[in-house]
C-alpha cells in the first residue's frame, strides 16, 4: 500500500475512553464532585455538632447586642448588635492601623533599601543591621516590646490625677500641640462647622482642574522639551484653589485642641489614641519596612546595568540617576511584592489582641467569649479579611497595568 493510499484511507475513530480530551473533562468532573461531596460532608457534620451542643446554626444570632465597651470609642453602645455595628468598628480600626502602618513602612523601607546600596560604609552597615535585625524577629515580639519598653515602662508619665501627662503647647498660646503619656497621646484635629458639602464639592472640582493642569504640563513638555514641573504646578493649583474654597465656604472646619480634664483622667477635644494602637502601628510599620527594604534593594539591582551607565554618561548626578532612571525602572519590579507586604501588614494587625487594641480580630474574640456562636463569628471575620485581600489584589492589578513595560 502506498503512502498516498494510506493517507486517503479513513482513520479509525478513537474510542471515548481513550480520547485525551474526554478523559481530561471527566477528571475535572470527578474532582469537582469529590470536592462538593467533601464540603457537603463537612457542612452536615458541622450542623450536627452545633445542634448536638445546642448552638444556633443561623446568622441571626449576630444581631444580638454585643454587650461590650470598645476602648476609645464612646459612641459605641453595648446594646448595639454585633453585626453590623461592632464589626464596622473593627473594620474601621483595622483599616486605620493598616494605613498608618503602610505610611510608616514605605518611606522607611525605601530609604533603608537604597541605603543598603550606598557607597558609604557606615550607612550601608547601619541599614543592613536594621534589616537583618527586624525581619528576623516575629512581629508579635516587636509589638509587645514596644508595648512594654516604650509605654508601660517607658519614659512617658502615667495618666492619673496625681501624674499629669506632658502637655506641649504652641509657643505664645495656651493650645496644646501634643499631649503625651504612657497610656495615650493626643494631638489637634478638625471638626465640622459650616458648609461641608459645598466645600467638598468645590474640592472635587479642584481635583478635575488639577488633573487638567497635569496633562497641560505633560503636553507642554512633549511639545517644547522644557521641564514640565507638573507635580509643583498641580499641587500649587490644587492647594491654592482649595484655600480659596475654604474661605468662600466660611471655614467649614475648625481646629479642635486637646485638653486634659480638670480631674486629670480624660482628654477632651482633638484626636486621642491609645498605647495599643501606637505599639501596633509603629511595630508593624518598622517590621514591614525591613521587608520592603529588601524588595527595593533587589529591584534596584535588577535594573539593567546599561540604563545606569547611560544615565552616568549623560552626566546625571546620583540623585538624578535614582529619580529619573533607576527608581522608575525598579518600581515595575518592586510594586507587586510590595503590595503583598501591604496584605501581610493587614493580616498582622490581628496580633493587636496582645496589646488590647480593638481591631476586628480582637472584637470577634471578645464576642465569642460572650457566648456568641464561634462558627458564625469566625465566618464574618474571614469574610472581612477576604475583602481586605481583594482590595489589595485590585490595587496590585491597577499598579501592574500602570507600570508595565509597553513593547513597541
Amino acid at each position: 500500500m502506498t503512502s498516498i493510499e494510506s493517507e486517503l484511507r479513513p482513520r479509525k475513530r478513537v474510542p471515548f475512553w481513550r480520547n485525551e480530551r474526554v478523559l481530561q473533562i471527566l477528571a475535572q468532573v470527578v474532582a469537582v464532585a469529590i470536592v462538593l461531596f467533601a464540603l457537603r460532608w463537612l457542612w452536615n457534620n458541622l450542623i450536627d455538632s452545633l445542634n448536638e451542643k445546642d448552638f444556633s446554626t443561623g446568622f441571626d444570632v449576630l444581631r444580638n447586642p454585643s454587650q461590650i465597651n470598645i476602648r476609645d470609642d464612646p459612641g459605641f453602645d453595648p446594646r448595639s448588635p454585633i453585626f453590623p455595628n461592632m464589626v464596622w468598628v473593627g473594620i474601621k480600626n483595622t483599616a486605620i492601623a493598616t494605613i498608618v502602618g503602610i505610611m510608616i513602612a514605605v518611606p522607611i523601607g525605601m530609604l533603608v533599601g537604597i541605603g543598603r546600596l550606598s557607597s558609604n560604609w557606615l550607612v550601608q552597615k547601619l541599614c543592613t543591621l536594621y534589616v537583618e535585625t527586624l525581619r528576623n524577629i516575629p512581629p508579635l515580639v516587636i509589638i509587645t516590646f514596644f508595648w512594654f519598653a516604650v509605654f508601660t515602662f517607658g519614659p512617658f508619665p502615667s495618666f492619673t490625677p496625681r501624674s499629669r501627662p506632658w502637655e506641649i503647647k504652641i509657643p505664645g498660646t495656651d493650645n496644646n500641640l501634643l499631649i503625651l503619656s504612657n497610656d495615650r497621646w493626643a494631638l489637634p484635629s478638625a471638626y465640622k462647622d459650616g458648609n461641608v458639602g459645598v466645600f467638598w464639592l468645590l474640592v472635587a472640582c479642584n481635583l478635575v482642574i488639577a488633573g487638567g493642569v497635569w496633562f497641560w504640563r505633560t503636553n507642554y513638555n512633549a511639545r517644547t522639551g522644557a521641564p514640565h514641573h507638573r507635580v509643583l504646578w498641580t499641587l500649587g493649583v490644587f492647594t491654592g484653589l482649595t484655600v480659596i474654597a475654604f474661605a468662600l465656604t466660611g471655614g467649614p472646619y475648625q481646629v479642635s485642641w486637646p485638653v486634659v480634664t480638670e480631674n486629670g483622667r480624660n482628654i477632651v477635644g482633638g484626636f486621642a489614641t491609645n498605647n495599643g494602637y501606637m505599639s501596633l502601628t509603629a511595630a508593624l510599620g518598622l517590621y514591614t519596612a525591613s521587608h520592603i527594604a529588601e524588595i527595593v534593594r533587589g529591584s534596584i539591582l535588577a535594573v539593567p546595568k546599561g540604563s545606569t551607565e547611560a544615565a552616568t554618561a549623560l552626566a546625571l548626578t546620583s540623585t538624578q540617576r535614582y529619580r529619573f532612571v533607576t527608581l522608575p525602572l525598579a518600581a515595575r519590579i518592586a510594586i507587586p511584592p510590595m503590595i503583598n507586604q501591604f496584605l501581610n501588614l493587614t493580616k498582622n494587625t490581628s496580633l493587636a489582641t496582645a496589646v488590647a487594641y480593638p481591631e476586628i480580630t480582637s472584637l470577634i474574640k471578645t464576642a465569642i467569649g460572650n457566648n456568641t456562636p464561634p462558627v458564625q463569628a469566625l465566618a464574618v471575620l474571614m469574610a472581612v479579611y477576604l475583602l481586605f485581600s481583594l482590595f489589595w489584589s485590585i490595587l496590585l492589578n491597577i499598579a501592574s497595568r500602570k507600570f508595565r513595560v509597553i513593547e513597541r
